[in-house]
């Protein structure tokens, strides 16, 4: 028997305002996988301009199907967003490499796969303990402290500045720029977000500079050097890299830390059999983390010609939004996927995306979360939440902006 559908809203970041609406993502897995959700969120698609519509796809086999067929859906066509971005700003951006499609988008991931590769991830592991380590004994004697801020969010910027050979207080900088760019339309100025990326760009020159001048053994140094197609990367190719490094680069880890700490707070029998044994749960923990955040909210694919997905017809030049967080929680895959459990296999969660674009830093995320988690969970094994959390005011990327915590 059919349901009725909540309220379906998945532009307004009012709907993620306190984490992902899996109220609304449960209603359309069970009567609306494939959902043609109009822009502007009023009652649904009755007609108008041909594309003033996303489809919103919300089963775990749908979205990982898409993501895998770059044949039939694209991340250069339209970009990863679904509000359309104008042309002459949408050629820039295709610089980045999660605008490009295979095989261009092989020759740049090329670049940067060692560092991110597993024996690469591993073999950082001791400096990013070393990291979390700093982090904590940094708290002092405080007793309260912000635990995104001033925990979770610190580790990612030290780690991607320490890669990037650039100074570890700048990576603080450059991740107060990426929560504004991440903003929801409407949250923040245009201007001011405009703004960050500009403060971004600029900062990415100057490495560009000063990496030029004094080559060290650092990604940045590499890319400044690196080589596609028999050509190094323009000033420009250079600068898309480094804000996708540094954006990417923090998400995961800070928003997996923040909002897995939170559910350890709000399920303090997992928090407890986590902490008792924790070196035995530590992995199974981390990946049920990722499933039940998943910090990435969608991505967008275009359709590049006529589709079927999932008995629904696709036309070329549709829109389509990857819901992880809905495909997450499908219980067509996960047993009991609405309990949070930090021993749960299998665990084939997608938070880290599929196919071709699947998380270049996937392993170093990984090994950040456990890293930092186990630092958490042991040197401050009485932490508890002394008030409300607030969310990323964002329909693209879902965690805790803000976590307050007793130490």
């Amino acid at each position: 028997m059919t349901e009725t559908l909540p309220r379906i809203d998945l532009v307004s970041p009012a709907s993620f305002a306190g984490g992902q609406p899996h109220d609304q993502f449960a209603g359309l897995r069970a009567n609306e996988p494939v959902h043609a959700h109009p822009m502007d969120a009023t009652p649904q698609r009755s007609g108008g301009a041909e594309k003033d519509f996303f489809w919103a796809i919300t089963k775990h086999a749908d979205v990982r199907a898409i993501g895998r067929d770059h044949q039939t859906f694209s991340n250069h066509l339209g970009g990863i967003h679904i509000e359309d971005i104008p042309e002459e700003g949408l050629a820039s951006v295709r610089n980045m490499m999660l605008f490009m499609d295979p095989p261009e988008h092989h020759r740049y991931r090329k670049l940067v796969r060692d560092p991110f590769a597993p024996k690469g991830a591993d073999a950082y592991r001791a400096r990013i303990e070393e990291l979390a380590a700093k982090i904590i004994d940094a708290l002092g004697d405080r007793k309260e402290c912000d635990l995104v801020e001033d925990i979770a969010g610190e580790l990612p910027s030290y780690v991607i500045a320490d890669l990037l050979g650039i100074p570890l207080d700048d990576g603080r900088r450059l991740y107060v720029l990426t929560e504004k760019m991440h903003a929801a339309q409407g949250t923040i100025p245009d201007a001011e977000r405009g703004s960050a990326a500009m403060e971004m760009i600029m900062y990415a020159a100057q490495v560009r500079a000063d990496k030029l001048a004094n080559p060290s053994d650092d990604l940045a140094s590499e890319l400044v050097h690196g080589v596609v197609d028999g050509e190094e990367l323009t000033p420009e190719e250079f600068a898309w890299f480094f804000l996708l490094l540094i954006n990417a680069g923090g998400d995961t880890t800070r928003n997996a830390v923040g909002g897995g700490m939170l559910a350890l707070f709000e399920h303090p029998d997992e928090r407890r059999r986590l902490q008792e044994n924790i070196d035995a749960l530590l992995p199974t923990a981390v990946e049920e983390i990722l499933r039940w955040v998943s910090p990435v909210i969608y991505m967008r694919r275009t359709a590049k010609k006529d589709a079927v997905v999932h008995g629904v017809e696709i036309k070329a030049g549709d829109k389509l939004a990857l819901y992880y967080g809905a495909a997450n929680r499908d219980e067509d895959v996960f047993a009991d996927a609405s309990r949070f459990d930090v021993a749960r296999e299998p665990n084939d969660h997608i938070a880290f995306g599929a196919g071709p674009h699947f998380c270049l830093g996937s392993n170093l995320a990984r090994i950040e979360i456990a890293v930092m988690l186990r630092e958490i969970l042991t040197r401050l094994p009485n932490i508890e939440q002394a008030g409300e959390a607030s969310w990323l005011e964002s329909n693209f990327i879902s965690g805790p902006k803000h976590l307050p915590v007793h130490l």
